[in-house]
């Protein structure tokens, strides 16, 4: 039957009406679809020793020598990697940079350290200079001091990312807008022109 547990028919409600569980149509009404229909607890206050979001970032930003998009851009003429971490869905909805390594930031790590059967070509040493590119400069933040720490000193990221890279004006590939209807041509309409 396969993993799980094993799906018996559902009891009939024996208790009283107004107790009855509401359709499953009206428990979702107002609620995301997926939200977990159990009333919301108080969270208790975080382990002890651990740190939010806020201050990982900040600890890591705190490491490294942040570039604004022209200082980055002027470190990859100088032979800098630039890595763009972005998932392939940012990269097709807002394009990308010329000459950019693409490294999804879930395997950033094993590619990038020269000790790893899994590294790319470009993973010579230890002192390799590494710009690392997000959507906004935040998960690049903490990329480039995940490289920081496997040895990869020079390994630093950009004020803004790619959203502050192309309003620099610096260059870009893509996203194709979309094609813009010529005045002289006639309308179209369910794949056929009107005439």
């Amino acid at each position: 039957m396969g993993c799980g547990s094993p799906r018996w028919p559902r009891p009939a409600w024996r208790g009283e009406p107004a107790d009855r569980p509401a359709p499953e149509s009206r428990r979702t009404e107002g609620r995301h679809h997926g939200a977990d229909p159990r009333p919301r607890r108080e969270l208790s206050g975080p382990p002890p020793g651990s740190r939010g979001i806020d201050d990982i970032l900040a600890a890591a930003r705190a490491r490294l020598r942040r570039l604004d998009p022209e200082q980055a851009h002027l470190a990859c003429r100088g032979g800098a990697l630039l890595v763009d971490i972005r998932p392939a869905g940012q990269r097709a909805a807002h394009g990308t940079v010329p000459g950019a390594l693409t490294v999804e930031r879930n395997v950033l790590e094993w590619r990038f350290d020269p000790r790893c059967a899994a590294r790319l070509p470009q993973a010579v040493g230890y002192d390799v200079p590494v710009v690392v590119l997000c959507q906004e400069g935040y998960t690049s933040s903490l990329a480039a001091a995940a490289l920081q720490d496997i040895g990869l000193g020079r390994a630093t990221d950009v004020v803004g990312g790619f959203a502050a890279w192309r309003i620099a004006g610096l260059p870009t590939l893509g996203p194709t807008p979309p094609p813009r209807p010529s005045s002289t041509a006639p309308p179209v309409t369910a794949g056929r022109a009107l005439r």
